[in-house]
C-alpha cells in the first residue's frame, strides 16, 4: 500500500458519509473532515497531511497562499508534486517503508501490534495485573490503513519507553495547536491550508524527491547506542515533520479478519511489530511548527521545552499561553502556525479576502506521566487573531482576568478546607477536581469577554479595559465561586455538618475579595472600588452582593 497514491484515509463528506480515498481528496469542495477511529489517530492524521503539503506544496510567498485559500488546487494538481515522494510512503516493500527502521529487523521477535498503541499496558504493568482500565489483547490484528496511521501516531508523540527507546523530537506526549476556521461550513482543505507556513519560514529549500535528510527512513537509521545525537544543524528543516525516534518493523500476515480498530474486514492483516533500541536520538534546539513551547527566560542558552497535556486537561486558563508570545515574562512561544494566523488574517484583509479574524485553536495532546499515559487531552478554544499593534494589550488584560480567576479559585480551595477540617493544613487527599470545576463553570464567561474585548479593540481602539467587560468578570467569578463553596460544603447530610466552622470559612471567604490585589485591581477597573464587599462595614453606602450578579 502506497500512502500517496492509495486510497486508505477515512473522509467525511459534507453529507455525512465517509469513505476511504486517496490523500489527494483532501481539497474536494464535499470533503469537510476526517473520520479516524481514534483521537490520537484523528490528531495525526491531521498533522500527517499538514506535513505533507508543508514538504511538496508550500507556498512561496503570501500571494500564493491566498490564491491556493480562495482556490483550492485539484487532484491533479495536488497529485503531482507529491508523486514524487511516493517511493518514500511505502508501508509494505523490499526497500525503504514509511517511519519503519531501514532494516528489516527480521532477528527481532514479532511482538503485539497492541505495542503500537501508546495507551497499550506494557510488559511490567500486565505482569503485576495492574491493566485495570486498558485490557492487554484488545488490538491483535489491524488493517494496513489503521496500521499506517498508528506508526506515525506512534513516531510523533513517542515517550519515553525504556532502555534506549528513544522519545519524540518533541518530548513524550507533546501539545499540538492547530487553527481550525469557526464556520461549521468549512472544508478540509480550508482547515488545512491556514497551518501551512510559507517556504521561507522554515529556512530550508524546497525539495523534490524522498530526500533521507527529511525521511529519515530513506536511509540507514542513525543509531544511538553511545548517546549521540540528531541535531536541527545536520538534517533538513522539514525533518521535524517526519522524526522518527523509534526502530520499527511492521509484520504482515495474510488472514482474513476484521481490524481490532476500525471494525472493518480485510484479508492481509498486521498482527505484529519488530521492534530495535537506540534510534534516532533527537536533542538540541528542536521547535515544531504546530507546537507551542516555553523557554526559561533566565536561562536563554537553553533550549525550549515544548508544553505538555496536563492532567485537568487544556482550558482558558492555558489560552494566552498558547496564543501570545512572551519571551521576557513566562517564557512562552505559540506554535508558529498560530502565531502566523493573525499576520494572514491581516493580510487577507489589506487584498479584501476574507479570512476570519475568529478561528479555533484545538488543542491535542496526551498527558503522560513518563512513560505511562494518564489520559487524551484535546479541546476547541475561540482564537481571535488581534493585530499585531493591539496583541500586547489585549494579552494583559486578559492575564488580568485569568490571574483574578487563578487567585479566586486558590482561595475557594483554601476556604473550603478550613469549611470541611479542624486543621487544613493537615488535610490530605486530591481537591483538584474543585479547580476542575470553578474552571470549566467559568470558561464560557471568559471567551465571552474575550469576544467583547476584541470588538471593541478592533472596532474603538480603546486604551482601557472597558468598565463593563470588568465588572461583570469580576461578579460573575465571585457569584460562581461562592456557589460552588456553598454546593460543596453544604451539601451533606446535616448532623454532618459544622455549621460555625462553614459560616466561618465562607465569611472569610468573602472578605476575601475586598483584600487580594488582583480582585481590587478589578474592582478599580470597574468603577467598583470605593464599594465595600459583603461583610464589611458600609455605613450607609451600597454594598456588593451575590443577588446583584449580571
Amino acid at each position: 500500500m502506497n500512502l500517496l497514491r492509495d486510497p486508505w484515509l477515512p473522509f467525511q463528506k459534507r453529507d455525512g458519509h465517509t469513505e476511504y480515498l486517496a490523500i489527494t481528496s483532501m481539497a474536494l469542495p464535499e470533503v469537510v473532515d476526517l473520520a479516524l477511529p481514534r483521537a490520537d489517530f484523528q490528531g495525526a492524521a491531521y498533522q500527517f497531511l499538514i506535513g505533507l503539503l508543508q514538504t511538496a506544496f508550500a507556498p512561496e510567498n503570501a500571494d500564493v497562499w491566498m490564491d491556493r485559500y480562495e482556490a483550492p488546487p485539484s487532484e491533479g494538481e495536488l497529485a503531482e508534486p507529491l508523486d514524487a515522494f511516493a517511493e518514500g510512503f511505502e508501508l509494505e516493500d523490499g526497500g525503504p517503508c514509511f517511519m519503519q527502521d531501514y532494516e528489516s529487523l527480521e532477528e527481532e521477535p514479532a511482538n503485539s501490534i497492541a505495542g503500537l498503541l501508546i495507551d497499550s499496558p506494557g510488559a511490567s504493568t500486565i505482569q503485576n495485573n495492574t491493566d485495570h482500565f486498558v485490557k492487554e489483547g484488545r488490538a491483535e490484528a489491524i488493517c494496513p490503513e489503521c496500521a499506517a496511521i498508528a506508526l506515525f501516531t506512534m513516531q510523533i508523540n513517542a515517550p519515553s519507553g525504556g532502555k534506549g527507546y528513544r522519545t519524540g523530537l518533541r518530548g513524550g506526549g507533546p501539545l499540538t495547536t492547530l487553527l481550525m476556521p469557526a464556520s461549521s461550513t468549512s472544508t478540509l482543505w480550508e482547515k488545512l491550508w491556514i497551518n501551512v507556513l510559507k517556504r521561507d519560514q522554515l529556512d530550508g529549500e524546497q525539495v523534490s524527491q524522498a530526500d533521507p535528510q527529511v525521511f529519515p527512513w530513506m536511509e540507514p537509521t542513525r543509531t544511538s547506542e553511545k548517546g549521540q545525537q540528531v541535531l536541527p544543524t545536520q538534517v533538513h528543516p522539514l525533518h521535524v515533520y517526519w522524526a522518527m525516534p523509534r526502530r520499527y518493523r511492521l509484520a504482515f500476515d495474510n488472514r482474513e479478519a476484521s481490524c481490532d480498530l476500525c471494525g472493518r474486514q480485510g484479508s492481509r492483516m498486521v498482527t505484529g511489530l519488530r521492534a530495535r533500541n537506540y534510534g534516532n536520538n533527537y536533542g538540541g534546539p528542536w521547535v515544531h511548527p504546530l507546537t507551542p513551547y516555553r523557554k526559561d527566560p533566565k536561562k536563554p542558552q537553553e533550549p525550549p521545552l515544548s508544553i505538555k497535556g496536563q492532567p485537568g486537561g487544556i482550558g482558558y486558563r492555558h489560552w494566552d499561553s498558547l496564543v501570545f508570545i512572551d519571551e521576557k515574562g513566562e517564557g512562552n512561544l505559540p506554535a508558529e502556525n498560530v502565531k502566523d494566523y493573525p499576520r494572514k488574517a491581516d493580510e487577507c484583509e489589506a487584498e479584501d479576502i476574507a479570512l476570519p479574524r475568529v478561528a479555533r485553536l484545538w488543542a491535542f495532546g496526551y498527558d503522560m506521566d513518563n512513560m505511562k499515559p494518564r489520559g487524551w487531552v484535546g479541546t476547541q478554544l475561540p482564537f481571535l487573531a488581534m493585530p499585531e499593534s493591539q496583541q500586547e494589550r489585549m494579552q494583559s488584560w486578559l492575564r488580568m482576568m485569568i490571574g483574578y480567576a487563578s487567585d479566586v479559585c486558590r482561595q475557594l480551595k483554601r476556604s473550603t478546607k478550613e469549611a470541611w477540617f479542624k486543621r487544613p493544613s493537615d488535610a490530605k487527599g486530591d481537591l483538584d477536581y474543585i479547580d476542575s470545576r470553578f474552571w470549566e463553570t467559568t470558561e464560557q464567561r471568559f471567551f465571552d469577554a474575550l469576544s467583547e474585548l476584541g470588538s471593541h479593540l478592533l472596532d474603538d481602539d480603546i486604551e482601557r479595559m472597558p468598565q463593563a467587560v470588568a465588572q461583570n468578570w469580576y461578579l460573575y467569578v465571585r457569584k460562581q465561586a461562592l456557589i460552588i463553596f456553598d454546593d460543596l460544603t453544604l451539601g451533606g447530610p446535616p448532623e454532618t455538618l459544622n455549621l460555625k466552622r462553614i459560616t466561618q470559612a465562607r465569611n472569610g471567604f468573602t472578605s476575601w475579595f475586598g483584600k487580594n490585589k488582583s480582585a481590587k485591581n478589578f474592582r478599580k477597573l470597574a468603577g467598583m472600588d470605593s464599594l465595600p464587599e459583603e461583610g464589611q462595614s458600609s455605613g450607609s453606602r451600597q454594598t456588593v452582593t451575590d443577588k446583584e450578579q449580571p
